[in-house]
């Protein structure tokens, strides 16, 4: 694998989880019912720092969970079936009747998002679902799209787009690569 370019810097990616987080306020009507969903890994770094920049513009908390799937990606050997997984959901909340926000660093093919969509449903029923994501790279498999997006960002499918998180990566930002993993 192949570094490509650094897509993002630290205060790049800051400036769009600061952007997607006031317009999480601004399209919520109750805040106290907003609940936000990391899907695993670096969605779940994302949903908290989002979930600070609420607080710190709002004075609202806003709980955050971790939904686990085992993602299936056209550059690994297919898993049975072709299709995400879940494996684990830590949720510490109701999500029936309210307002969820399902958060991931990359959206490609919209499998792990449709994976995800249908772990809600086996928990609850929420009010609403959408999605936010810091890199929308294109490639879509399925009729998926972001509600919340930091950079759209056109690759081709030999690419990989990199997000790192301090918390997962010791370090912020978005490179891409090309080549295989």
């Amino acid at each position: 694998m192949k570094l490509k370019a650094q897509i993002m810097d630290a205060q790049a990616v800051e400036r769009a989880l600061t952007r997607i987080s006031y317009e999480i306020v601004e399209r919520t009507e109750d805040l106290t019912n907003l609940r936000l969903v990391g899907i695993h890994t670096r969605g779940v770094p994302m949903a908290e720092m989002i979930a600070k920049r609420i607080h710190t513009h709002s004075g609202v908390e806003v709980p955050t969970g971790v939904l686990d799937i085992a993602l299936y990606r056209d550059d690994l050997t297919p898993v049975d079936g072709e299709e995400p997984c879940v494996k684990s959901v830590t949720l510490p909340f109701d999500i029936a009747g309210r307002d969820v926000v399902l958060v991931d660093d990359v959206l490609y093919t919209g499998r792990t998002v449709r994976a995800a969509i249908e772990a809600l449903f086996t928990l609850g029923r929420p009010r609403t679902i959408r999605l936010a994501i810091l890199i929308d790279r294109g490639h879509r498999e399925l009729p998926i799209r972001a509600d919340f997006v930091g950079k759209n960002m056109p690759t081709s499918r030999q690419e990989i787009v990199g997000v790192h998180f301090p918390t997962t990566d010791g370090e912020l930002g978005v490179l891409l690569f090309e080549g295989d993993l």
